[in-house]
C-alpha cells in the first residue's frame, strides 16, 4: 500500500472504529434511561461533563501530542528519542493524571452545580478512570505515531462494550441494594453505578493496548538498538519538552471542550433562580446533554477520527519541508470528513423525531426538535476538529487555544444573554452551540490560509456530496412518512428508509463526481467500492 493512501484508509479505520463505539454507547442508553430515569441521566450527563473537563487537563490530547511529537523522531529515524518520549509520556501522564484525578475525588462538591448535589457521587467514582486514561492515552498514541491505528481502533471498540455492559448491571444493582426507593435515591445511586462502566471500559482497553505493546516489544527493541546515529537525549530534556508542546494543546482542547461544562453549569444556575425546580432542569438538561448529544455526537466523533490520523501524517510532511504534499493530506481529510458528516447532518435533521423517540423512550419531544434544529452543526464540528488539528500538526498549537478562548468569552456572552432575556431555555444552549462552532471556524479558516496558504477545497469537498445528501433527505422523508401511513412500526419504517436513503446517496454521488473512484479507492474495501461504482456509471 502506498504512502498516499495511508491516510484517508487510517482515518477511515479510526472513523469506522470511533462508529461502532458511539453506536454502542448510543444504545446502551436506552436501556439505561430506563432503569436509572430521566432525573438520573441528568445526573450522569452533570458528572460527565466534569469528567471530561477534568480528564482534558490530564489526557485528553495525550495521544494527538504523543503521536506528534514521535512521528516527528521517526520522520527523522531517531527511534531512540522516540522510544524515550514514550517513557517519558508515560512519566507525565501518570504525574499530571493522579494529581487531576484526586481533585476529582476530593473536590467535586465544588466541582457539580450547587443546586444538583446528586451527582457528586457519581463523579466521585470517575476519578481513577482520569489516572488510567492517561496511561491508556500514551498507547494510543505511540502506535498511532507509526500509522497504525487498529490498537486504537480495537482497544475503542473494547472499551465502549465493556463500559456498555458493565454501566446496565452495576446501575441496577446500586438501586437495588443502596437506593431506598425514592426518586431522588434511585436516581443517585442509579447514575454513580452507571458510571462504574466508565472505569471498566478503560481498564479493559488498557489491558489490550499493554498486549499489543508486549507482542511488538522486542521488534521495537531492535529498532531502539540499530539507532546508533543520533544522541540521546536526557529524561529532563523530554520532559521540557512534552510539557512545552503536549501543554497548549491540551490547553486548547481543554478551552476547546470547557463551554459544554459551563454550559451545563450556567443553565442549572440561571433557570434555578428563575424559580424553575431541580428536577425538571435536571430532565430537561437529560434531553440536551445526553438525548440529543449521544445521537449527534456518533458523526462528531467520526468528523474528529480524521485529524487524529492526520496529525502524524502532517506532522511529518511539514517537519521535512513538503508543504505541498501537507495541503493534499489535508484536502484529503476535508473532503472525507465531508463524504460522511454532510449526509450524517440531513439524514438525522429529517428523521430527528423518529429516531430520538426509537433511542429513548422517556423523550419530552424536546430532545428531537434539537436535533432538528442542530444537526448541521456536524459539518461545522468536523471542519473546526481538522482545522485544530493542521495547526497542531504545523507546529502552531497556540493558535487553536486562542480561537477556542475568543469562541468561549462569545459561547458565555451568548448562553448568559439568552437564559437571562429570553424564554428559549434549554435551546439557549444550542443556539450557543452554533455560535462557539462558527466562530472557531471562522478564525482557524483565516491562520490555516496565513501559515500554510491554504485554501478549503469547496468545489471538490461540499458540492458532491450536498447534492447526494438533498436526494437522499428526500428519500428518506418519502420513504419513512409514506410506509408509516400503511405501516404504523417505527422501526420497521426506520430501518427501510435508512438502507433505501443510503443507497440514494451512493447512486447519486458517484452520478454527480467524476473523480468519486478515485476517493473511494483510497477507503477500506475500496477496491469493492469502485467495481460497485463503475458498474453504475455503465
Amino acid at each position: 500500500m502506498g504512502q498516499k493512501n495511508n491516510l484517508v484508509k487510517n482515518a477511515s479505520f479510526l472513523m469506522i472504529a470511533a462508529m461502532i463505539s458511539k453506536v454502542i454507547g448510543l444504545l446502551y442508553k436506552s436501556p439505561l434511561s430506563s432503569i436509572v430515569g430521566n432525573m438520573g441521566m441528568g445526573y450522569i450527563s452533570l458528572a460527565q461533563n466534569a469528567y471530561m473537563i477534568l480528564l482534558m487537563i490530564a489526557s485528553f490530547s495525550i495521544p494527538q501530542a504523543v503521536s506528534k511529537l514521535i512521528s516527528e523522531r521517526i520522520a527523522l529515524k531517531d527511534y531512540k528519542n522516540a522510544q524515550k518520549i514514550f517513557h517519558g509520556s508515560l512519566i507525565y501522564a501518570a504525574i499530571v493524571g493522579g494529581i487531576v484525578a484526586l481533585v476529582c475525588l476530593f473536590g467535586a462538591r465544588f466541582i457539580i452545580p450547587s443546586n444538583q448535589p446528586n451527582a457528586i457521587l457519581a463523579l466521585q467514582i470517575l476519578s481513577p478512570t482520569i489516572f488510567l486514561s492517561g496511561i491508556l492515552g500514551v498507547y494510543r498514541g505511540y502506535f498511532q505515531a507509526y500509522r497504525n491505528m487498529m490498537p486504537t481502533s480495537i482497544s475503542q471498540i473494547l472499551e465502549q462494550i465493556f463500559n456498555a455492559a458493565v454501566s446496565l448491571i452495576v446501575a441496577w444493582m446500586f438501586i437495588r441494594y443502596l437506593a431506598d426507593g425514592s426518586d431522588g435515591s434511585v436516581a443517585k445511586w442509579g447514575a454513580a453505578g452507571s458510571t462504574v462502566g466508565t472505569t471498566a471500559g478503560v481498564v479493559i482497553a488498557l489491558l489490550f493496548m499493554l498486549m499489543v505493546y508486549g507482542v511488538n516489544r522486542r521488534a521495537i527493541r531492535r529498532r531502539v538498538d540499530r539507532d546508533r546515529v543520533h544522541k540521546e537525549e536526557s529524561y529532563g530534556e523530554i520532559l521540557r519538552l512534552i510539557i512545552l508542546i503536549v501543554s497548549p494543546i491540551i490547553l486548547s482542547s481543554f478551552i476547546y471542550n470547557i463551554n459544554g461544562y459551563l454550559n451545563g453549569v450556567l443553565y442549572s444556575e440561571i433557570m434555578g433562580k428563575h424559580g424553575v425546580d431541580a428536577d425538571t432542569i435536571s430532565m430537561l438538561y437529560a434531553e440536551y446533554a445526553t438525548y440529543f448529544m449521544s445521537i449527534i455526537n456518533i458523526p462528531l466523533t467520526l468528523s474528529s477520527a480524521a485529524p487524529t490520523s492526520m496529525i502524524p501524517e502532517v506532522s511529518a510532511l511539514y517537519a521535512t519541508g513538503n508543504i505541498d504534499e501537507t495541503r493534499r493530506r489535508v484536502d484529503q481529510t476535508v473532503q472525507l470528513s465531508m463524504f460522511i458528516s454532510i449526509p450524517c447532518a440531513v439524514g438525522l435533521a429529517v428523521l430527528a423525531q423518529p429516531i430520538v423517540s426509537l433511542l429513548f423512550h422517556g423523550t419530552n419531544g424536546v430532545a428531537g426538535q434539537l436535533l432538528m434544529m442542530g444537526s448541521f452543526t456536524i459539518l461545522l464540528n468536523g471542519m473546526s476538529n481538522i482545522s485544530n488539528g493542521v495547526l497542531q500538526g504545523i507546529g502552531k498549537p497556540k493558535i487553536p487555544m486562542i480561537t477556542a478562548a475568543v469562541a468561549l468569552v462569545v459561547d458565555v456572552v451568548v448562553v448568559v444573554a439568552l437564559l437571562m432575556f429570553t424564554n428559549l431555555g434549554i435551546y439557549a444552549l444550542l443556539a450557543a452551540m452554533i455560535v462557539y462552532a462558527i466562530v472557531v471556524c471562522v478564525l482557524n479558516d483565516f491562520f490555516m490560509k496565513k501559515y500554510l496558504d491554504y485554501k478549503n477545497p469547496w468545489k471538490a469537498a461540499y458540492v458532491s456530496p450536498i447534492i447526494a445528501s438533498a436526494a437522499m433527505g428526500v428519500v428518506a422523508a418519502g420513504v419513512y412518512y409514506g410506509l408509516h401511513v400503511l405501516l404504523p412500526s417505527n422501526i420497521i419504517c426506520l430501518s427501510v428508509s435508512i438502507i433505501l436513503a443510503a443507497m440514494a446517496y451512493f447512486l447519486v454521488y458517484i452520478l454527480a463526481d467524476k473523480t468519486a473512484s478515485e476517493r473511494l479507492s483510497r477507503m477500506p474495501g475500496g477496491a469493492c467500492l469502485v467495481r460497485i461504482a463503475q458498474k453504475i456509471r455503465r
